[in-house]
Formats: structure tokens, C-alpha cells, sequence
């Protein structure tokens, strides 16, 4: 609303760097919504959307790989925001100021990147929903199959993340103005198969950078089956008219060996505060039809009792990497204090 001119500090429009001192005169005007409700033929033109849970403050969805989050220069519609408003025409009150029809989203998954995210349905939601992202009080937990064998079996990525120096749609872990950007690893199952070998992580990330985990993975040479951004060399990007799924021989069982054509990368449990009772809520997502098919062929089981024990692993980890960095801390604080002594 201050970047649209909405807000005035004493009569001068404000800035959002202007301090606010006693006796000050602040004025809010009310946005206009750009956008009306939709249409009947809106909303038999949007596409479906699987909604986990709803309330009056939050809806909490299973995004589908495909799909874009909100309207963008070339995605202008088909979008989880048309879906949304579709099923929930009053959302469309929350239309930014500057016009961008975005309302309730307080982050996003890649187009490619399938599984759960959280919705507001009240300004006041969504205003308690950005501060819980941006304080990292949200846990998040992916799955994603990776090429290659990982040797370690838990390890975090410190890579600091930003856009890469050239390549201005493509981000870099050696980006000149990378911010902090930490997300921790634990393999849990080994795919001996694609023609080489893969495995299957869960990721826990700390930060919420533009592609972290993708940009992560690829960072330590096992990026995301399927990634054609960070995981495929340029010469085979022209295969991206190919069928969705690739086949190559499976010798051990006689079963074809497929590999994903979009990123195989899953945001599987979400845990959040409810934004009006503060009560700790978590969702999951199962796997979308792709994922659960390629584990399947390789004799590993994903229904929900599968994903819940994942989940359970991937927190269990993350507790033993932060009290293992905590203890290694401490013994470097230990060792400095005894060098200075002597």
C-alpha cells in the first residue's frame, strides 16, 4: 500500500523507510480492487485444485506439478490464484494494490514442483502467515530423487543463493550477491536404476531463497531427476517435447527404468501456527501420480504411512545436524578461549 501511494505521513506520501515519531498524522486509504470476482465462465474455465483443508482464515492445497501460482507474463492464467478464486470468489477482496492478482499467497512452489502450500483468505491471515514465514518458524519438509548414489547419510548446504552473474533466469551458489541459504539433507532409500543410480532425499529448508533446493542439489553434483535448469547439460533441453516419462531398460526385473521430465522434487509436510489461534497445524501432501509410480517400479513403497515415517526421519535428522553444528560450535568457542589463555 506505500509503494502504491496509499499511505500518507503528515500529509506527504510515505515511504516505507520513514521513521514514525509521536504526534505524527498517518493516513491509509483503501485500495481499490483491480480485479472483480470471477465469472461462471471463469470458473468453468479454471482448472481443479485439491484442497486439503480450509477454514475461515486459511486454505491449505496439493499444488500440482504444472502449475503456476499466480498470474505472470506468459502464464496468464490457468494459474493455483484462478483455481482459488474460483472456489473461493471473496479471496479476490485481497487484490494487491499495484494491481498484481496475487491474493492470499504468502510463498510459492516452482511451476514444476508439485505437493502442499498454505493460502490466506483474510488480509489478517495473510499478514500472520508472512511474518511466520519470514521469522522461519514455518517447517517445511520436500522429497526429491536425485541423480546419483549420496554417500553421507545426513548433512546440511550452506551455499549462500542468488542470481547467477549471466544466466538471469538460472540461480547460483557462486552468485556475487548471494544471501544465507541453509537446507538440510537425509537420504532415505538408494535407487540403483536410470541408467546409473538415484536417490531418494528428504529436504528440510531453513531458508526460503528462489530455488534453493534445486540450486542446492545440483551444488554438490546430484541435482533433481528431471531439472533442465540445473540438472541436464544444454544439449538436452531440446528434449523437452519428449513423452512425460523416459524409458530405458530395467535389467533386474525386466520393468522399464523411467525418468522424470519435470523436476522430481515434492513439498511432502508443511507446519505452521494457525495465524488466528496460534495452534500448531501440519499438512501433508501425498505424492503426486509420477513420483509414487517411479518409487513403485523400484519396489519402494510411498502410501501414507510410507510419507509419515519419512517425515518422522527427516525432523529426527535435522534435530541431530543442529545439536551436532551446536556441539562442534561450542568446542571451537572452547578451543579459541584455551589458545588465548596460553
Amino acid at each position: 500500500m506505500i509503494k502504491a501511494g496509499l499511505v500518507r505521513l503528515n500529509g506527504a506520501p510515505a515511504r516505507a523507510a520513514d521513521a514514525v515519531r509521536r504526534g505524527d498524522r498517518i493516513e491509509i486509504d483503501s485500495p481499490v480492487v483491480i480485479a472483480p470476482a470471477p465469472s461462471p465462465a471463469d470458473i468453468m474455465r479454471a482448472p481443479a485444485i485439491d484442497v486439503i483443508y480450509a477454514d475461515d482464515e486459511i486454505v491449505v492445497v496439493n499444488k500440482p506439478a504444472g502449475m503456476t501460482v499466480h498470474p505472470a507474463p506468459g502464464h496468464p492464467g490457468g494459474t493455483l490464484v484462478d483455481a482459488l478464486l474460483a472456489r473461493f470468489p471473496e479471496m479476490a477482496a485481497m487484490g494487491e494494490a499495484d494491481g498484481v492478482m496475487r491474493p492470499g499467497i504468502v510463498h510459492r512452489l516452482d511451476k514444476e514442483t508439485s505437493g502442499v502450500m498454505v493460502v490466506a483468505r483474510t488480509p489478517f491471515a495473510r499478514m500472520e502467515l508472512a511474518r511466520q514465514f519470514k521469522a522461519r518458524t514455518v517447517g517445511k519438509i520436500y522429497l526429491a530423487v536425485v541423480r546419483g548414489a549420496i554417500a553421507r547419510e545426513r548433512f546440511s548446504i550452506a551455499h549462500p543463493v542468488g542470481r547467477h552473474p549471466v544466466e538471469r533466469k538460472r540461480m547460483s551458489v557462486n552468485s556475487p550477491h548471494g544471501r544465507e541459504a541453509l537446507s538440510e539433507i537425509c537420504v532415505l532409500a538408494r535407487l540403483p536404476d536410470v541408467g546409473g543410480s538415484a536417490t531418494l532425499v528428504g529436504v528440510r529448508p531453513l531458508t526460503g531463497r528462489t530455488h534453493q533446493i534445486r540450486v542446492h542439489l545440483a551444488s554438490i553434483g546430484h541435482p533433481c531427476l528431471g531439472d533442465l535448469l540445473y540438472g541436464v547439460r544444454r544439449q538436452r533441453e531440446s528434449r523437452l517435447g519428449e513423452s512425460h516419462l523416459k524409458e530405458s531398460a530395467d535389467a533386474a526385473s525386466g520393468r522399464p527404468a523411467r525418468e522424470f521430465e519435470r523436476q522430481a522434487l515434492h513439498a511432502t509436510a508443511l507446519r505452521i501456527a494457525h495465524p488466528r489461534t496460534a495452534k500448531a497445524l501440519e499438512f501433508a501432501a501425498p505424492l503426486p501420480r509420477d513420483f509414487f509410480a517411479f518409487l513403485a517400479a523400484r519396489g519402494v513403497t510411498a502410501d501414507a504411512a510410507a510419507l509419515a515415517r519419512w517425515v518422522e526421519i527427516v525432523e529426527s535428522a535435522s534435530r541431530s545436524i543442529v545439536e551436532s553444528a551446536s556441539r562442534s560450535g561450542a568446542a571451537r568457542i572452547d578451543a579459541a578461549r584455551q589458545r588465548k589463555a596460553r
